[in-house]
């Protein structure tokens, strides 16, 4: 094992740089792979590219004899650039995406052979429901489930394959994927802020949520990555003594882009606008050998697909430049985790942003509208909003490091609280001619100071503020982005149809103006919702003391965050605006509480392997070194022994004493998973997990970390984090 570590190593060291092709013009590469509108204007008829608008913009179905002309459309540009295979690209809830390839490709009668591909094989598969993660809905002889076309995200082509994004549901109907929930959403967040956005313009026909993620991740060297079993298949070190040199000295962070690393960025972004995934920003993260990239916002849905294929990419072109992609939110202890924070606005079919603050005081009122209403959403639901963002990995994560704390709150900055405490306190519940120019000079006078308040924003808050835009910061790396956006797009959708009702009827039965029933009715929401709103540090003692007196939760650990899955105000949420049926939620629940006791469990079994066969072994054939040293002494100080000999002395009596503490933690470790194991209800099982075994982890690798620096590093069998940290 050591020798696999010293010749990863050198491997690594002696690396040639990957050389690369020129690189033609962004805009002439981008969308060259993706079949959008200006391919259907090439191979559509206008009947089918008519039928393809009206799907993305009002949910019509697509007839299938017009279904038929789309996919001769689409097969013969997608032969034309290579493809020979096609597949249905959905996302079960594994977290990653699935797909099967089909060969255009059918033999008839007389022997002879041709390419096909029509409406039915786009619009809908049955891949094998039972092998996917479905809490129950389905059992093993009942394995038929359904893939249907999502036409709001375009058709691409990666490698030789052309992937129709879709949807994936049990043949009973349940929603067995991220997507489905996701689409459901929107189509009510669109109706609700679209009644909403009405009342200032309207001419607005439609509300589309945007995204822009950034994705946090960690490279290491391919095969210093494959000498650590810990990280092939965990994702993460499950032991390992912290480097001398860290991040302490912040000398990583937007530092100059090591070539090797360089060069693996550039080809990604090539393979990215040959997808259409629009990546703009990369730069070096905190943490040594951490970096990000990040898109142009997009409409949500296609932003959450771009973000699941993009990770595939990522993986793939990492294996060219002999690089492991680590997306685990806490790859190694002590340095900085990698999050994904999720950017997410409101704009219009007339192209306003809903979240930026305007030129006149009607503006500004439909901004602080929707404003106030996000925050009042989140601050009715935030137990909701942390079950969105909890998994074992985010668990390792949030609350160290700059990680946002379990606990939910909301920053917006000095600006404008100031501007909600302002107006919290007109009594009256009108604005006056002079309180609404007030308004706009408050808020639009101000927009550099607003702006320049965000973005030197609070690293601790879970859900920011950031301009024109809030920011969930929770989000762990790993993670599907469409749970989280599911989730906000769902509480802020209720919220809304809540103030319509409210704002209509101070209108219809207080005979109130329009604006002022607006303002009376965010007045008392800015009241309402003052709770949630945080802007100090949410590390501290402080914050938890001071959080619990508002009421706010703060759930630690997924097992206890899920369980607001279940709660009668989720469900009743999900079910009255038809996103999840109750069905649908127990059974993700089930899902995602026995995802968690699979993978502690996994790192548990991992931890001992490694513990056990690799660390005391080295541990114990360098004590019998010592052995042999100290009595070498004895045979030439004979009497003095002792007194030479009390380092080495000392230190083998230290050896044996990690080792006992290991092998008593593994013991009790391996005992507390076979009693966990016992219990019938998954969710105890995940409890008992979480209490009684994830416990040893820390007290096994803390042995097993002392030892490392203890035995010689000639023979220690583990690549070490200054190895993994700071080989480029």
């Amino acid at each position: 094992m050591a020798t696999l570590r010293f010749q990863a190593l050198h491997d690594a060291q002696h690396r040639s740089m990957q050389t690369i092709e020129e690189i033609q013009r962004r805009s002439a590469l981008f969308n060259s792979n993706v079949f959008d509108q200006q391919k259907m204007e090439q191979y559509l008829t206008r009947e089918a590219r008519e039928a393809i608008h009206n799907a993305i913009e009002k949910g019509a179905n697509i007839d299938r004899k017009i279904a038929d002309q789309i996919a001769i459309g689409m097969k013969e540009w997608a032969i034309g650039k290579g493809a020979t295979h096609y597949t249905h690209w959905f996302q079960p809830l594994t977290g990653s995406t699935a797909e099967k390839h089909d060969a255009f490709f059918e033999t008839s009668s007389d022997g002879s052979a041709i390419e096909k591909f029509g409406g039915n094989q786009l619009a809908q598969q049955e891949p094998d429901a039972s092998s996917f993660p479905h809490g129950g809905i389905r059992n093993t002889f009942e394995a038929r489930g359904y893939t249907a076309w999502d036409p709001t995200s375009p058709a691409f082509i990666y490698g030789t394959t052309l992937c129709i994004p879709t949807v994936f549901v049990a043949y009973t109907g349940e929603a067995l994927d991220n997507k489905t929930p996701l689409l459901r959403s929107l189509q009510c967040l669109d109706t609700a802020a679209t009644a909403v956005a009405k009342y200032f313009d309207k001419n607005v026909t439609k509300v589309y949520a945007t995204l822009g993620w950034e994705q946090e991740y960690f490279l290491i060297d391919k095969s210093l990555a494959a000498s650590r079993p810990d990280l092939m298949m965990a994702g993460r070190t499950l032991l390992g003594h912290a480097s001398a040199k860290g991040q302490q000295l912040d000398d990583h962070y937007f530092g100059s882009i090591p070539t090797r690393v360089l060069n693996y960025m550039r080809d990604l972004e090539q393979e990215c606008m040959l997808l259409g995934i629009p990546v703009k920003t990369r730069h070096n993260e905190v943490a040594p050998n951490q970096f990000e990239l990040a898109p142009i916002f997009e409409e949500a849905n296609l932003a959450v697909d771009h973000n699941s294929l993009l990770m595939d990419v990522m993986d793939k072109v990492a294996d060219r430049h002999q690089f492991k992609v680590l997306f685990h939110e806490k790859p190694f202890a002590g340095i900085n985790g990698s999050g994904k924070h999720n950017n997410w606005s409101l704009a219009t079919s007339t192209g306003v942003n809903l979240l930026s603050p305007g030129s006149t005081p009607m503006k500004n009122l439909q901004f602080l509208t929707f404003f106030i209403n996000t925050i009042k959403a989140v601050h009715d639901y935030e137990e909701l909003i942390r079950a969105s963002i909890a998994s074992a990995s985010n668990d390792h994560r949030l609350g160290a490091n700059e990680a946002p704390p379990a606990i939910i709150s909301v920053f917006i900055g000095s600006q404008l609280t100031h501007v909600l405490d302002e107006l919290e306190k007109v009594t009256d519940g009108k604005l006056s001619p002079q309180e609404k120019t007030e308004l706009k000079l408050n808020v639009v006078g101000k927009i550099p100071e607003i702006l320049l308040d965000n973005t030197d924003r609070n690293r601790t808050s879970p859900f920011a503020f950031t301009g024109n835009k809030f920011e969930l910061r929770a989000v762990g790396s790993t993670a599907n982005c469409a749970n989280p956006m599911t989730v906000l797009n769902a509480i802020v959708a209720r919220q809304l149809m809540d103030f319509k009702n409210e704002v209509d009827g101070l209108i219809d039965t207080k005979k109130l103006k329009k604006d002022d029933a607006i303002f009376n009715v965010l007045r008392e929401y800015i009241k309402q919702s003052k709770t949630i709103r945080f802007e100090g540090d949410g590390y501290g003692e402080a914050w938890e003391k001071e959080a619990k007196k508002r009421g706010l939760s703060n759930h630690k650990t997924t097992p206890e965050a899920l369980k607001a899955n279940l709660s009668k105000k989720a469900v009743t949420l999900f079910e009255e605006l038809e996103i999840l049926t109750p069905t649908e939620i127990q059974a993700r629940y089930e899902i995602q509480i026995e995802e968690y006791t699979m993978k502690v469990q996994i790192e548990g079994r991992v931890l001992g392997d490694i513990a056990r066969n690799h660390v005391i072994p080295t541990a114990i054939k360098y004590q019998n070194l010592l052995i042999d040293n100290v009595k070498g002494l004895k045979e030439i100080y004979e009497a003095d022994f002792k007194k030479v000999a009390k380092e080495q002395i000392q230190l083998i009596e230290d050896i044996s004493i990690h080792i006992s503490k290991i092998n008593q933690g593994i013991n009790e470790m391996t005992q507390a998973r076979k009693d966990a194991n016992k219990l019938k209800s998954a969710e105890k099982k995940a409890f008992a997990y979480c209490n009684t075994v994830k416990p040893y982890f820390d007290e096994i690798r803390y042995h097993c970390d002392k030892l490392e620096l203890m035995v010689d590093d000639e023979i220690w069998p583990l690549t070490k984090y200054r190895e993994l940290l700071f080989t480029k």
